[in-house]
């Protein structure tokens, strides 16, 4: 399912990195966070969706397509990436956001939350799990099976090489070879997210988001109860994370909506895009 989203670029400064950004409508600030191995695009069913409520900007994470890349492994600490995000809610010009994220997206939406409740009107996180519950995942044998992948994004070189041959085969089957429904990638929107990690110094960076984790330990700490309105919608079927690592997540979240989608891989919001934005409009309170 391709989506066409009327986009207007941008570019913000913020946290020493400049960022680029896809823009639509106007109102409150809704503000997207995608994930591994993607790019502003994987939001382009919500961009438009939303547009007459909010202003809706779908950012490219630093490292990712056409956002600065600064090198080393401390850039891309989680720490580091909270505070790119927090920069930019003030660079587009808003003091609070409706936060949306999505895998490494909802990582740092689950982060941002933790530091700079203040800043968030309301969280929305899809297939990623509250960063207490995925350090408690990772020490049960089936959860460790599905990250296999971080262990092996801890060699040096090698995972960018394999990210790349054969016209980047690996991007193309973590995206379409995990859906359940395989139409939901056509042969443009693969395009799109394979010219993004060709991009000098995509695949590095995209790779040091797991290289980080692996090394700060930045996720194994005391987190606090979150007060703010939160919607984690998850994709039942999902390969790489497992439904169970959702479940216990109000001992973290005291307003929480818990929403599945049954059939459903990892990539949620552009698999089930209508029931996504169902649940989220929902969630807001929007009228029809």
């Amino acid at each position: 399912m391709t989506a066409t989203v009327s986009k207007q670029d941008g570019f913000l400064e913020t946290n020493g990195v400049r960022l680029h950004y896809v823009s639509r409508g106007q109102g409150p600030l809704m503000l997207f966070l995608h994930g591994f191995p993607e790019c502003w695009y994987s939001w382009r069913h919500q961009l438009d969706y939303f547009a007459d409520h909010f202003t809706c900007v779908a950012l490219d994470l630093r490292g990712y397509n056409d956002s600065d890349k600064p090198e080393g492994l401390e850039a891309y600490r989680l720490s580091v990436l909270v505070e790119d995000v927090r920069g930019a809610i003030g660079a587009l010009g808003y003091e609070r956001a409706v936060l949306v994220g999505h895998d490494w997206g909802g990582a740092i939406a689950w982060a941002l939350a933790d530091a700079y409740p203040e800043r968030l009107n309301s969280l929305i996180v899809m297939n990623i799990p509250h960063p207490a519950k995925f350090v408690e995942g990772l020490r049960t044998p089936q959860q460790l099976l599905r990250s296999w992948y971080i262990a092996a994004f801890q060699l040096p070189l090698l995972p960018e090489l394999l990210l790349q041959a054969g016209d980047y085969w690996v991007i193309e089957q973590a995206l379409r070879g995990m859906a359940v429904d395989k139409a939901t990638f056509s042969d443009a929107d693969l395009r799109i997210y394979k010219t993004a990690a060709a991009k000098p110094g995509a695949l590095t960076a995209m790779v040091n988001y797991y290289r980080a984790f692996a090394l700060s330990g930045e996720w194994q700490r005391s987190w606090r109860v979150l007060d703010m309105p939160t919607l984690l919608i998850w994709g039942e079927d999902d390969v790489a994370l497992g439904k169970e690592l959702s479940i216990g997540t109000e001992a973290y979240v005291r307003n929480l909506q818990l929403r599945y989608i049954p059939e459903c891989s990892h990539w949620v919001q552009q698999e089930r895009p209508h029931q996504v934005n169902a649940f989220m409009r929902e969630f807001l309170a929007l009228e029809p």
